[in-house]
């Protein structure tokens, strides 16, 4: 019951936002006058314990995607009745119950080969380098096109943003 009642719930929502999208549209206004999702922009999470499910719909009884691992970073898109529907790094959308998800950042290399250096900027010493699809601890935000991080073994280090997803 609980499944048809979250597809219910989040068909109408998205009745909502088409109709109010195209209110604005015939109003001449780009912005939008119903709130999109409970969430803003680029609000991004990462994935609470080991081996958490992705499923296709919001219900346990829908089909499972695919198995998640733990500290992966997803970007939350929206909130139906403790189901997040995310996109990962790779753009693949799934929904996952809403306590699997932490609020601690990481970000996922994204980049063949990312360099990690000892300040934000390419002049001072590299302090290590991480591999495509390595996951990081985000330890301070975005500023200037870098990123601080924490590699798993403990190293520090500042990255650019171009080369990781989750910032």
């Amino acid at each position: 019951m609980k499944y048809a009642q979250a597809l219910l719930a989040y068909r109408r929502h998205l009745i909502r936002l088409i109709f109010y999208s195209r209110v604005a549209a015939v109003a001449g206004t780009a912005v939008l006058t119903y709130p999109v999702a409970a969430f803003a922009a680029l609000e991004f999470f990462s994935i609470k314990d080991n081996a958490v499910v992705m499923y296709d719909a919001p219900s346990l009884k829908a089909d499972k995607l695919y198995v998640a691992s733990r500290h992966l970073p997803v970007e939350a898109v929206v909130k139906v009745e403790g189901w997040v529907k995310v996109r990962d790094s790779g753009g693949t959308l799934a929904w996952v119950e809403e306590k699997e998800l932490s609020e601690k950042r990481y970000v996922i290399v994204t980049a063949p080969q990312a360099e990690a250096y000892q300040a934000a900027n390419v002049n001072s010493p590299l302090v290590f380098q991480a591999q495509q699809n390595v996951v990081m601890e985000l330890l301070e935000p975005a500023a200037n096109g870098w990123v601080k991080v924490r590699h798993r073994d403990g190293q520090v280090g500042y990255i650019r943003t171009n080369q990781v997803w989750g910032s």
